[in-house]
């Protein structure tokens, strides 16, 4: 297969998150692209890897994007989900409106606390899934906007404040990580077609950048095979990042 689209190049980017998660819950909750990714990685090679629906409903197969699973492996209600958080028997991936160079986020409000300019989700999971939980991000626009030297609001915690694990951010120009000594974000990779300068001019921050940044992985034929035919014959990956 060719003309490989950036959004699949993000969905393989998002399916490499969850390599070597074994049976934990991928939550993907943060758009189409990450979703697709969680369930790629299942259909390929993290065969272990807990999927829902997107409900309650643990699939017995990975389920395409927009469906309901026909055959349920077992049920997830709140209560359950919420004793896999306790107990770090999840990987969320969550789409942050801020994140600094530490991965700490905001999804509560834009300016000042006492009168901001704009009210967001509020915190909801971002503390405890950042201090119990690896957490890895999804942002569809990366812009110095998101990618903020100071976020207005830590919502979810970083490197920095105590995080459990903020394994990597993906984003529709690279992927970034925090494998540096003091975890501060660092270029892992460029998508094809982005330079490094697009990144750093993008990021509101200084990134650590290695000498030589590898391109992001392409996806193979199996992987474009299972996408395009099986998981998302819709293309509802193509609305988050356009081509």
């Amino acid at each position: 297969m060719s003309d490989v689209t950036r959004a699949e190049v993000c969905a393989v980017a998002c399916a490499e998150l969850f390599r070597g998660d074994g049976e934990i819950v991928a939550a993907a909750v943060a758009g189409f692209v990450p979703m697709l990714g969680s369930r790629l990685a299942r259909a390929t090679f993290e065969p272990d890897l807990l999927t829902t629906d997107g409900g309650p409903t643990l699939s017995a197969e990975p389920v395409p994007l927009g469906r309901t699973a026909e055959v349920a492996e077992g049920w997830l209600p709140f209560r359950d989900h919420l004793w896999l958080v306790l107990n770090a028997r999840r990987h969320v991936v969550m789409g942050p409106s801020q994140i600094d160079r530490y991965g700490n986020t905001n999804i509560s409000c834009i300016g000042d606390w006492e009168r901001p300019t704009r009210q967001l989700l509020g915190s909801r999971g971002g503390p405890g899934n950042t201090l119990l939980n690896p957490t890895s991000y999804w942002v569809p626009k990366h812009s110095a906007r998101v990618f903020t030297d100071t976020v207005d609001f830590v919502s979810g915690v970083g490197w920095d404040r105590g995080a459990h694990e903020i394994r990597a951010v993906v984003s529709n120009l690279a992927v970034l990580d925090f494998d540096t000594p003091d975890h501060r974000m660092r270029l892992r990779s460029v998508h094809p077609g982005v330079t490094v300068e697009d990144v750093v001019a993008a990021t509101g921050f200084e990134l650590a950048v290695p000498d030589e940044v590898p391109q992001t992985r392409l996806p193979d034929d199996e992987e474009l095979r299972v996408m395009r035919e099986v998981l998302d014959p819709k293309g509802l990956r193509e609305r988050e990042v356009p081509a």
